[in-house]
């Protein structure tokens, strides 16, 4: 059975200003991929297990961050194993005939658990509870635990969640966090609403725009002159003064990020390294 996506996309949180004939289309729609998705569900999770036992990488999961581990569906025999991973919390996108581990279980090893159940295949989280789950990791980063987010393979629902993550926390472009996840996990693969989740999620977040990717440069508004005795000009020179300055010593400065980097992973090669970060250089 091919599930095609469909062109109408009509989100459930704007019913009030669609016809009701576009309602009954997108409801069709989700039956029509709902009912797809339950008789695919065993086949492509035996599919998965099984190339999983075959090839070394196509691993279950794949740590994004060092807080942060991105995933397909667990068994109840990995609950014990993502606890002494440092798992303090799970988000599970998957609705309930696809949800392999209850919260008791869960719970009964110490961990939070956080249910978001979201159709397969064609559909993506809210924007409530995309923030709610972003939240919900950076609570548990905050506390040193790691969050297991997942969806059936790992690939799209719960990607959306990791990104938004990225977007917000590690302040990310929507594209950057894609190019990061991917060289983490190769085969995630978004549909299209599950993408412009992401677009519609920084558009909420527009300050991540301020971070240079490089984290050279920052950028400075007029809204940051404010309070600045004199005029924008003369601060303005002031800036390009300081900037040639930092600018003449390229070396020096990227030497004493590569140190502070090393002092703050304690000389490993840690996952959070590769994220960009705000330095004081």
């Amino acid at each position: 059975m091919k599930i095609k996506q469909l062109d109408d996309d009509v989100e459930s949180d704007n019913k009030d200003s669609v016809s009701p004939k576009q309602i009954v289309r997108v409801d069709a729609k989700r039956a029509l991929v709902g009912a797809g998705a339950r008789i695919l569900f065993y086949p492509t999770l035996l599919y998965n297990v099984f190339r999983n036992k075959i090839q070394a990488e196509f691993r279950w999961w794949d740590e994004v961050d060092q807080f942060l581990l991105l995933g397909a569906v667990p068994f109840p025999k990995d609950v014990p194993r993502l606890k002494q991973l440092g798992v303090g919390g799970v988000i599970t996108l998957n609705e309930p005939y696809e949800t392999l581990v209850s919260t008791s279980l869960y719970h009964a090893h110490g961990i939070d658990h956080l249910v978001i159940p979201t159709r397969d295949y064609l559909f993506a989280p809210s924007f409530a509870d995309i923030s709610r789950a972003v939240d919900f990791i950076h609570k548990n980063a905050s506390c040193g635990r790691t969050t297991y987010v997942h969806c059936k393979a790992g690939r799209g629902r719960s990607t959306t969640i990791v990104l938004c993550y990225l977007v917000e926390y590690k302040h990310m472009t929507p594209a950057a966090a894609l190019e990061y996840v991917r060289s983490r996990r190769p085969r995630v693969l978004l549909a299209r609403s599950q993408w412009k989740a992401v677009q519609d999620y920084q558009k909420h977040h527009p300050d991540v725009s301020a971070y240079s990717p490089s984290g050279d440069e920052v950028i400075i508004t007029k809204a940051d002159l404010e309070g600045y005795h004199g005029s924008h000009n003369d601060a303005l020179k002031e800036l390009n003064s300081a900037r040639r300055t930092i600018r003449a010593r390229p070396m020096i400065a990227k030497l004493s990020c590569l140190f502070a980097s090393f002092k703050v992973s304690g000389g490993t090669s840690s996952v959070a390294g590769r994220l960009p970060q705000i330095r004081a250089c």
